[in-house]
């Protein structure tokens, strides 16, 4: 088959949706299928992978998202699109009626995945925007777009319910996004006295953007109270973004910022060692749909700590091989400080954390999706005339291409 894979940014932007597109790409080639990537900017960027068509954009920096602003794929692309078996949009706002607009006329069924809580990012990606307006905007755009792809999917059976109640009436197919595993296996270790953490620290561990739909304010405030009664508790923090200066500056007016430790951005592929020098995973986020870092994190078999809210409460099962919290201040250091203070729980939850994590490997997910992509190219191909097949044939590239 030849795949579509529509986003509004990929490589060099670091991001679960990049990491997806990625994973999933390598998944299908490996298997037979050519998968090309649609995107917009980093003209300049050197691919490493095959059939990245990238289209010019305009750069949007607002909150450090990396989008890239275009109603267009250029005229090569464009071509390219059409094509494909099937396509899939990632990105809602840019590659979502990018693909209705190039594909519906010429019968390349359109799959969604809602990705992202477009009800809690809106506002975040468009703060001069009245909240008012924007939330209309959401409850209009979304159920049209979903209404029109051939197939919606949410990583998380939470995140089909905020679908629905944002007004999307067709069916919903919750299939979860998955990760390799073979990385966490048996990944080099880094010595924690290499990074300047003490040997017998119990060290909590966040990766992830620096951004503030991450919640990170109430993480930070949270390990400071953790720390007042743990004198062996430290933190470290993986990641970039927006937020980074105000954590500093937060972390620098505490007494507690010798046990702070900002390690910033960290390649992919070296995450998996990166976690091994933690006890425990932790994260604030309330606008999760489907918590990357943190399964990367249960792989690891680190038991993880985080808010009551869609897409983390999907993943982890309290007092199983985690623990969830109420979404303020004390109920997160009280659990913070549970977690930090009993070695024996951290133990059994996180070796429970990684047999549970199974469920989103890749070797389960990307088929469920591929049945999905060769259901629909068949049906497209049963409706279409004779006509309409020998163009399809006549405009096919050649295997190369």
């Amino acid at each position: 088959m030849r795949i579509g894979m529509l986003v509004d940014m990929y490589k060099p932007n670091i991001s679960g949706i990049t990491a997806y597109v990625s994973l999933n790409k390598r998944w299908l080639e490996a298997r037979g299928h050519k998968v090309f990537v649609f995107t917009f900017g980093n003209l300049d960027y050197e691919d490493d992978e095959l059939y990245i068509m990238r289209s010019p954009g305009l750069p949007l920096n607002v909150n450090d998202s990396g989008f890239q602003l275009s109603f267009r794929y250029n005229t090569v692309a464009e071509r390219k699109l059409r094509t494909m078996d099937v396509v899939h949009v990632h990105h809602a706002y840019l590659s979502g009626p990018l693909a209705l607009r190039y594909c519906k006329p010429a019968n390349i069924p359109v799959v969604f995945t809602n990705h992202t809580r477009f009800d809690l990012y809106f506002q975040h990606w468009m703060p001069i925007m009245p909240e008012a307006i924007g939330e209309t905007f959401v409850r209009t755009f979304i159920p049209n777009l979903c209404h029109r792809c051939d197939l919606v999917i949410a990583p998380s059976p939470s995140v089909a319910v905020v679908m629905k109640d944002l007004g999307v009436k067709d069916p919903v197919k919750v299939i979860p996004n998955g990760i390799d595993f073979a990385p966490y296996a048996d990944p080099p270790r880094i010595a924690r006295a290499e990074v300047g953490l003490p040997e017998d620290a119990v060290v909590a561990m966040y990766v992830g953007r620096l951004s503030p739909e991450k919640n990170l304010g109430l993480m930070v405030r949270s390990f400071f109270g953790v720390a007042a009664v743990c004198p062996q508790a430290h933190l470290v923090i993986i990641g970039g973004g927006s937020e980074e200066d105000d954590l500093l500056e937060l972390v620098g007016r505490s007494p507690y910022a010798d046990r702070i430790h900002f390690f910033g951005k960290v390649l992919p592929e070296r995450v998996p060692s990166h976690l091994l020098l933690a006890d425990l995973f932790v994260t604030a986020s309330t606008t999760e749909v489907h918590p990357f870092s943190l399964i990367e994190a249960m792989a690891s078999g680190l038991p993880a700590l985080g808010m009551d809210a869609s897409g983390i409460s999907d993943t982890i099962t309290p007092e199983v091989d985690g623990l969830l919290s109420h979404p303020d201040v004390a109920s997160f250091t009280a659990a913070f400080t549970r977690l930090v203070l009993d070695r024996d729980l951290r133990i059994r939850l996180g070796a429970a954390a990684r047999e549970s994590v199974r469920r989103f490997d890749i070797e389960q997910t990307a088929p469920a999706v591929l049945v999905e992509y060769e259901r629909l190219a068949a049906s497209v191909e049963q409706r279409l005339t004779y006509w309409q097949r020998f163009k399809r044939w006549w405009t096919r590239p050649g295997v190369d291409e």
